[in-house]
């Protein structure tokens, strides 16, 4: 058993899981970067804020399928906490390393400590001390298999020294055993009980009106082609949530769209009208199912979900499929008969064209300012067919959801659970991890400045992303609440609440380092996405659009209607 520091452990355990990549903040575990120069492998990314290398290491999990490995010192550990929100909601997997003050400083006003370790448990699914370099192995791989299984999640190790230097710089024999089952996700493939998949098998064939729903865990599990293979085999329509985007490619035949809160009416009419609804690896909360009205209460459900707690919550009375979704999508094709185009995906398929053909104005408009309908257009048909979109939240990922079309199996999405400005960062992370693939992200003024400073990360650290700014001045999709509090005050100021200033951000990401190109006018947006790309740079595209557009919404939560 060879003797050595719980540095060079730490190093050598994460390249042998294959991590490439850590997003960090100062001045966490020092000796520990030293030794994984050393080893070399792994690139170390000094990041601007805790809470962005969060998401840096959120979209290197997302992207890669591999655990991302994200870091800070004690004083930054509640500002890391706050960043895993978002990973916990999508269920990616990541391991937080921090470190606290020793016992002997604890209670006694430490400078900079607060009692942060309870922050972590609504946040990951294991949070635990690492109090000596004996455990350090243990809860390390424990650590790998907690966030790769059952449905992924981030993990928290809590090391002492403010810098974790306690466990870091202490010695003993320590064996390197990589268990590479949880190097990556998922890291088993279960497959459901067969009583449950006959049931779902003569459920489907008696059903008239069925409707497939694809989530995020049909994305992880890597089950498009399941997913379009019993659809074809079945005739039935396909709508996504917006974490299942990319399940069926667009254009065809049966794919429906997206689904719920944030989707353009057709997908929403044909999951409500279905009488079967298959729910894969979709949770079906209020945002997929628009508030838990489409579908119906009372339509039938079948639900695959590798989480037992899950399945029946949103809709009860299911029938149940405990399973990857991959592989129970298999045994269900083989326990299916092929049924001959049905009139209700006939039906549903018209009513895709007929919503597309009602859209195709607005996705061509030569407005000025430019509609983001027609940034959506232009992006669609640049993507290079091996692109990987990241999308912030809110108006970004409705506009991203609806309207960016990946016409290509290997094009892929992925979009923020939550939290405003997620996006640049999450794209540089996801950049890291496939940096041989074009990685475009889409966000809005609003969500842009949230991490600025990281423009600087991405130069210095070659992390070349293409970031696509719907920049309409504002936070626009706040402007109906504030048009509803101000309705019987017109005299007021309702613009101080989401009116930003009006500003070239190509000229201020120019001044950082990137390529940066200003569009104005809708066709100049494909040349300076083409160049952007072409340029091998970090680069940022900055298009001024209409302040008042509205991106698809069922309803406007600002307003409770």
């Amino acid at each position: 058993m060879p003797h050595m520091t719980g540095n060079r452990y730490l190093a050598e355990t994460l390249k042998g899981y294959g991590v490439t990549t850590i997003f960090w903040m100062p001045a966490v575990l020092k000796p520990a970067f030293m030794e994984m120069e050393r080893l070399g492998g792994i690139k170390r990314v000094l990041c601007h804020s805790e809470k962005s290398a969060v998401y840096m290491a959120d979209g290197y999990a997302r992207a890669s399928r591999r655990p991302g490995i994200v870091m800070c010192q004690s004083v930054g550990a509640a500002n890391l906490a706050a960043g895993l929100q978002d990973a916990y909601l999508a269920h990616a997997p990541l391991i937080a390393i921090t470190g606290r003050q020793t016992a002997q400083l604890r209670n006694r006003n430490a400078y900079q400590e607060i009692f942060h370790w309870p922050m972590y448990e609504p946040v990951t699914k294991y949070n635990v001390h690492v109090d000596d370099v004996a455990q350090l192995p243990i809860q390390l791989r424990q650590a790998f298999r907690e966030a790769t299984t059952t449905a992924p999640g981030p993990v928290h190790l809590e090391m002492p020294g403010f810098q974790c230097e306690v466990v870091g710089n202490a010695e003993a024999d320590l064996d390197v055993v990589i268990e590479e089952r949880f190097a990556t996700y998922p890291a088993f493939r279960p497959e459901p009980e067969s009583g449950a998949v006959d049931a779902a098998a003569d459920l489907l064939a008696r059903a008239e009106r069925p409707v497939i729903v694809a989530g995020g865990g049909a994305v992880a599990s890597r089950a498009a082609a399941e997913v379009t293979k019993l659809a074809e085999k079945l005739s039935i329509p396909v709508a996504t949530s917006l974490n299942g985007k990319g399940s069926i490619v667009h254009g065809h035949p049966l794919a429906a769209g997206i689904v719920g809160t944030y989707a353009l009416p057709w997908g929403n009419e044909i999951v409500g009208e279905a009488d079967l609804v298959l729910y894969v690896g979709s949770q079906t909360g209020d945002q997929t199912t628009d508030i838990w009205t489409v579908p119906q209460p009372g339509t039938a459900v079948i639900q695959i979900d590798l989480d037992p707690v899950e399945i029946g919550r949103g809709y009860p009375g299911v029938v149940p499929l405990l399973g990857d979704a991959r592989q129970t999508l298999r045994r269900i094709i083989d326990a299916v008969e092929p049924a001959p185009e049905s009139a209700w995906a006939t039906q549903a398929r018209e009513r895709v064209e007929k919503g597309w053909n009602e859209q195709d104005a607005l996705c061509g408009s030569d407005a000025v300012p430019i509609r983001p309908e027609r940034i959506c257009r232009e992006i669609s048909d640049f993507l290079p067919t091996d692109a990987l979109v990241v999308s912030d939240t809110g108006h970004a990922a409705s506009w991203t959801g609806n309207y960016i079309l990946l016409r290509h199996a290997t094009q892929d999405y992925i979009r923020c659970a939550g939290s405003l400005g997620w996006g640049l960062p999450a794209a540089m992370g996801a950049k890291c991890a496939v940096p041989d693939r074009p990685v475009i992200c889409f966000t809005g003024d609003g969500g842009f400045w949230y991490h600025l400073g990281e423009l600087e990360t991405a130069v210095r650290c070659g992390i070349n992303t293409v970031t696509v700014i719907n920049n309409n001045r504002s936070l626009s999709q706040d402007k109906p609440g504030v048009d509803d509090a101000y309705r019987d005050h017109p005299q007021g100021n309702p613009e101080e609440l989401w009116v930003y200033q009006d500003l070239d951000l190509a000229a201020v990401a120019q001044s950082m380092g990137c390529f940066a190109r200003r569009v104005e006018h809708p066709e100049d947006i494909r040349p300076a996405l083409d160049e952007a790309l072409a340029s091998g740079r970090t680069a940022v595209v900055d298009v001024a659009s209409d302040i008042d557009a509205f991106a698809p919404w069922t309803r406007n939560p600002m307003k409770g209607s």
